[in-house]
């Protein structure tokens, strides 16, 4: 089922994700010393007789000018979960890989206009799937129903090369439906399926806290920083920087944040706002599931209260007992006397 495409792309992409993670834990574990602060350098708080974060040196976001590690960024448990939800990932989409190429190649058989010119067919290939994929995202962090696949992959509290392996299990389920658009604008199944791989490649890359910003490529591409971003608790930092290769989207829809130092903001938390009380390999995939089904089979609300805890933003609730992203921002520019940088266009 794989092009030649395809196999090419494993045969070279795989020993440089080994050669790339391996770099990472030597440098991040390299002259360790001191405490950490999810990527800030930390020094004496005399007022507090603890540790405050040093932003004098922000950049690069990994290490230290002398070597000096900032945080621990790989654990076993966490290295070996992202693993195996990886392995789940692709075990689903290798089953399944042969029904959406069907129902892509039927879609393609109908397609409305032709691309002859090879540059303009892979570039607007590129440029399309990169701006669907952005939705592909977007709803699944805005729809419950989605978010329940795809919180695995923002459940881990570490940012590294392997969290890029972190999928969301059953996302290729569903994924091809927002790629259909592209077969009837004339993108065969294969190349469709060939040109996310290569843009997932640039996904990964991009889970590390070795790297700081980029300058002008800021501007253009979804870089560490801004994937630092999208990972982060933090209620400001929540649901931004949806992209996967191209941050233009998110600069044109308003869901572009810049990475702020703590002057600006506070140290970026990675994680969840509420992290599931237990790891074990089922409940890290189900435990979102859990808690829809808790409130759907609840007896006091009705079928207007339900349908709202399915396809409602996550954290709604009938009763105001949770809050939205939305409503964590709301919250916190009312109680922060630190005034809210929002997502504008960089030009």
């Amino acid at each position: 089922m794989q092009t030649i495409y395809e196999k090419i792309l494993l045969l070279v992409s795989t020993p440089l994700y080994a050669i790339i993670i391996g770099l990472e834990v030597l440098l991040t574990n390299y002259g360790r010393r001191g405490h950490s602060h999810h990527g800030v350098k930390t020094k004496p708080d005399h007022r507090s007789g603890g540790r405050r974060p040093d932003i004098s040196r922000l950049e690069p976001a990994g290490y230290f000018p002398n070597g000096t590690r900032r945080i621990q960024t790989y654990t076993w448990k966490d290295t070996f979960t992202n693993i195996y939800l990886m392995l789940l990932n692709g075990g689903i989409d290798l089953l399944f890989r042969a029904t959406y190429l069907i129902i892509l190649d039927v879609c393609y058989r109908h397609h409305w206009i032709s691309i002859t010119n090879v540059f303009s067919y892979w570039f607007l290939l590129l440029l399309a799937e990169d701006f669907l994929y952005y939705w592909l995202h977007r709803w699944d962090h805005e729809i419950r129903l989605f978010w329940a696949v795809h919180v695995t992959h923002h459940s881990s509290e570490h940012m590294n090369f392997t969290v890029g392996f972190r999928s969301s299990v059953f996302q290729p389920l569903y994924r091809f439906v927002y790629f259909i658009p592209l077969a009837y604008l004339g993108f065969k199944p294969l190349d469709i399926v060939f040109m996310y791989s290569i843009t997932q490649i640039w996904g990964i890359f991009v889970h590390t806290e070795l790297i700081g910003k980029m300058g002008w490529l800021e501007y253009i591409l979804v870089t560490p920083s801004h994937h630092r971003v999208h990972h982060a608790s933090n209620p400001r930092y929540l649901d931004k920087n949806m992209g996967m290769f191209l941050i233009i989207w998110d600069q044109l829809f308003g869901t572009y944040q810049p990475e702020l130092s703590e002057e600006e903001y506070q140290p970026v938390k990675y994680g969840l706002t509420k992290q599931p009380e237990k790891t074990d390999p089922v409940n890290i995939i189900f435990h979102e599931w859990n808690s829809i089904g808790k409130d759907l089979s609840r007896k006091d609300i009705g079928w207007k209260e339900k349908w709202h805890y399915l396809f409602g933003p996550p954290g709604w609730s009938h009763d105001g007992s949770r809050q939205t992203s939305d409503q964590m921002r709301e919250t916190e520019a009312g109680t922060d006397g630190k005034p809210q940088q929002q997502g504008s266009i960089l030009i």
